[in-house]
């Protein structure tokens, strides 16, 4: 069973009955999950769930080692909960974890901005939420483990192959939905921009409550959707002021205050407010907590490093997201300069999207730095210079860039280009 008050509990008989398994001699009770075997200590079950690359089950006999109380397993070994399919095993798991829960369960969507968006519905509306971007099936149900009886709880649901969203709605069972974005993401699991369409609208079609922006309502018919956006929708952001330090704009005449530039951080406050007003929560508590918003770091992060501006919207990065940072930099005045990675999983069509996303930038600002694969191509396509590492992009950028210059950072979180703010001189010159 799971104990539903003070220390949470599982115990290996009631992971066994649930999944038709078998536990065998050994297993203990755990108070915590995990599916990375480099993270567990004493008392974590641990979850051997088929990789990329390995299988967890290699990793079953030194996580018992570790401390685990339990490996949950398909192989039969002392300390194992033995199962056909971990990863079947963990969606019912979670299922049955999130079932025990009985406020409402917020999930979010869609292809891009799902983070800064379950971010602010989360301190927007005073609810719990998972630390990061933990949006998959483990990360959801270690939230679920955790989480104490509430009013309701925020989750974000990320997915890059197909059927991934039916399951983490199965496991999730939201009662409200919210849809950020639909536009070109892993494309390298889910195929092409239809696919992404489909999968990622399920979260809506399986939710009662149904809220999405306007961009993604365009492609989606739904009854009862309602619909947010900056000057449109049913919820909207009006007098929008983007600025460096932060972003204003009026919501039903009501002014807001946002602590972050940008677009991406406006659109997540505007579907905090929408949500706030569909759950008749008081709007001016949300607006006071949207006010103190603290986002993860890499998503429209300013930094001020020996008078060069930067903003590190580096976490990540897909041609969506990358016209959202597009229309904020269009906003701003001065000199800028835009060094920009590669926008990763998205296939055959990547080298398209690299071209497309270097002629934006152009018409931005003659001062561009492309990183990686691309950038020779994006060079010859749009002006500016390719460098191949991160560390030469750094080299060349401090050997341009003045004070009072606004530089903007953005690619995919695998290149690492937030290695360049490590690099950057800490002292003027």
């Amino acid at each position: 069973m799971v104990q539903k008050k003070g220390p949470r509990e599982l115990q290996p008989e009631w992971v066994a009955s649930l999944t038709g398994g078998k536990a065998h001699e050994g297993a203990a009770v755990a108070h915590d999950l995990h599916w990375d075997s480099r993270k567990v200590a004493p008392g974590v079950a641990f979850f051997a769930l088929p990789g990329a690359k390995t299988h967890g089950r290699e990793f079953g006999l030194q996580a018992l080692e570790a401390g685990a109380a339990f490996v949950v397993t398909d192989l039969a070994h002392p300390g194992a909960v033995q199962v056909e399919k971990p990863e079947r095993a963990l969606l019912a798991i979670g299922r049955a974890l999130r079932d025990r829960f009985g406020g409402t369960v917020l999930a979010v969507g869609g292809s891009s901005g799902k983070t800064t968006t379950k971010e602010c519905l989360a301190q927007g509306l005073g609810w719990p939420a998972p630390e990061g971007n933990l949006n998959n099936a483990p990360g959801l149900a270690r939230f679920f483990l955790h989480l104490e009886e509430g009013e309701g709880a925020v989750v974000e649901l990320g997915i890059d192959r197909l059927l991934e969203m039916a399951e983490l709605t199965y496991l999730a069972r939201p009662d409200f939905a919210v849809l950020t974005s639909l536009g070109e993401e892993h494309l390298e699991g889910l195929g092409n921009l239809e696919n992404v369409i489909r999968e990622e609208s399920w979260l809506l079609q399986v939710s009662a409550l149904r809220l999405s922006s306007i961009q993604a309502a365009e492609v989606v018919r739904l009854p009862n959707l309602k619909t947010y956006g900056i000057g449109a929708g049913d919820f909207r952001a009006e007098n929008l002021e983007l600025g460096l330090n932060a972003s204003r704009f009026h919501f039903e005449g009501h002014p807001v205050g946002l602590p972050y530039p940008g677009v991406g951080p406006v659109m997540g406050a505007l579907a905090a407010l929408a949500a706030t007003r569909m759950l008749d929560k008081p709007l001016a508590d949300t607006i006071e907590r949207l006010a103190a918003l603290r986002l993860p770091p890499g998503r429209m992060q300013r930094l001020q490093l020996g008078g060069v501006d930067f903003i590190h919207d580096a976490y990540n990065s897909n041609p969506l997201s990358f016209r959202a940072g597009m229309q904020f930099l269009q906003t701003q005045p001065g000199r800028k300069w835009l060094v920009l990675g590669r926008m990763a999983e998205l296939g055959e069509e990547a080298l398209k999207h690299h071209l497309e996303a270097a002629r934006l930038a152009a018409a931005i600002s003659p001062n561009l730095i492309f990183v990686g694969p691309f950038a020779q191509q994006q060079a010859a396509e749009a002006g500016g210079s390719a460098v191949e590492t991160v560390e030469e992009a750094a080299e060349l950028l401090a050997r341009s860039a003045v004070p009072g210059d606004l530089v903007y950072l953005k690619a995919s979180r695998s290149v690492g280009l937030e290695r360049l703010l490590e690099l950057w001189p800490r002292e003027e010159a």
